[in-house]
């Protein structure tokens, strides 16, 4: 039951516009539901992720096989607070792993974009948003010719966030990719 409600209330916020207020709304879109049903299945346990850009984590093995080198640990911001908007580093980034999922070394894998938020919303909020933020990333390798069923959108929301101040929760703002598990 309780997952029941925790994917209304998803699908409810997924439809909020990202200006709006930390209130949810009762007018979901027929987009969010997809996104909201996907978020039960567990997110894929990959403890290798490197950060290549301000918004990205990436799983070590997409690296290796996509040829992108991290960025310094010390690096900026991810996605800042309350925003799902992509950097232009994400954009170089997700550039490269397109080229890889296109027509490069994992030609037709399917990747999972697990959207993150920092603990500070209600869990509500931050499952959306860290809906909005994978669906960006998904929205945007699209557009150059990855396939829609290699893409598997989810969120975590603040579920695995560790901060406890503001340069801690910046790192809680991200997209993590990584190879999705094949059932």
């Amino acid at each position: 039951m309780k997952t029941m409600t925790v994917a209304l209330v998803l699908a409810t916020l997924i439809g909020c516009h990202k200006d709006k207020a930390k209130t949810a709304t009762t007018t979901p879109t027929d987009k969010a539901t997809p996104a909201a049903t996907k978020q039960d299945k567990p997110a894929p346990n990959v403890t290798a992720d490197e950060q290549v850009s301000p918004g990205l984590a990436i799983s070590g093995d997409i690296l290796a096989a996509c040829g992108i080198k991290a960025t310094a640990a010390s690096a900026n911001p991810k996605f800042d607070t309350d925003k799902d908007e992509l950097a232009p580093e994400d954009r170089q980034v997700l550039d490269k792993i397109a080229t890889c999922l296109v027509s490069g070394a994992l030609k037709g894998k399917a990747v999972a974009l697990i959207g993150r938020a920092d603990p500070r919303g209600t869990e509500e909020y931050n499952l959306g948003l860290g809906s909005r933020r994978s669906e960006s990333v998904s929205q945007y390798l699209a557009r150059l010719g990855v396939q829609k069923p290699q893409l598997g959108v989810t969120t975590r929301g603040a579920l695995d966030a560790k901060g406890t101040d503001e340069t801690s929760w910046q790192q809680d703002r991200r997209v993590d990719i990584q190879l999705a598990t094949e059932n």
